[in-house]
């Protein structure tokens, strides 16, 4: 006998109130893409340091959250807003639970993460910008790639790939390379999963200065090097760090970009 699929998820642990019910039943997702990228540049500082102080947040007033930031106590009734909350009580409250169920599922996130990227991708949006940025490739008569660590090696892949599709392409790691002259046919491709390394950003502003088109993929679109950008390219997972040194946040989506472009321009 055919029974009608249930409305809601149903939980191991019972379910305390309405606004839980209606967070379990949405997936318990309050940083989708879409909510990061309608935030503006005070609401992304907002964001970055609730992430960076998880536990503290479930401790703080509004008014001590918003000295945290530097920020109006406005721009933070904004950000919960944006987050599909009445005020920071409930944020403050879903943010809980969704720490809770964080913890949960942590052996899938990164797995859960690239599907939302991968869905992100298929948006009209993002191919506008895919689109735009193969563009910018086309015209270039030599490519670029700037990368240190992890997005260095990434760099080189991507220098040899479009090599290897016939796009005269390099890779530069040293910040005092020269760089002389007019370079106008000259598109760089700078990685940086935080948009904040010194050395990419250095290197990436030379660039610039000598009339290169700048693009940059990194994981945030409101980062230092996103900003310099003539275009950005983002895939917003999380960052994971060892022993708070080395970097280990996933790269796939950024090699599945660089091949994504690559195949644009044969």
């Amino acid at each position: 006998m055919l029974t009608e699929k249930p409305k809601y998820i149903l939980t191991a642990r019972p379910i305390n109130s309405m606004m839980e019910l209606s967070y379990v039943k949405r997936g318990g997702n309050m940083f989708s893409y879409e909510v990061l990228n309608s935030l503006n540049d005070l609401e992304m500082l907002v964001y970055n340091y609730v992430l960076e102080h998880k536990e503290e947040i479930k401790y703080m007033t509004i008014r001590e959250l918003a000295e945290g930031v530097h920020v109006s106590t406005s721009t933070i009734v904004r950000f919960c807003k944006k987050l599909g909350c009445e005020g920071y009580s409930e944020f403050k409250v879903k943010f809980k639970m969704y720490l809770k169920e964080e913890k949960k599922k942590q052996p899938e996130t990164d797995l859960n993460e690239i599907r939302n990227f991968f869905e992100t991708f298929r948006t009209t949006q993002y191919q506008e910008s895919m689109e735009a940025v193969a563009g910018e490739l086309k015209k270039a008569e030599h490519l670029i790639f700037l990368g240190i660590g992890t997005s260095g090696i990434l760099g080189k892949y991507g220098a040899r790939y479009f090599s290897n599709l016939g796009k005269y392409s390099q890779y530069i790691e040293d910040p005092y390379y020269p760089i002389v002259g007019d370079m106008g046919k000259t598109a760089v491709i700078a990685l940086s999963v935080s948009g904040e390394t010194e050395q990419v950003i250095m290197m990436a502003g030379r660039f610039k200065e000598h009339k290169c088109r700048l693009i940059s993929i990194t994981n945030k679109g409101a980062s230092t090097l996103g900003k310099m950008s003539d275009h950005n390219l983002n895939y917003y997972v999380s960052e994971r760090m060892v022993e708070d040194e080395y970097n280990i946040t996933t790269q796939v989506p950024v090699v599945f970009l660089l091949e994504s472009l690559g195949k644009r321009l044969s």
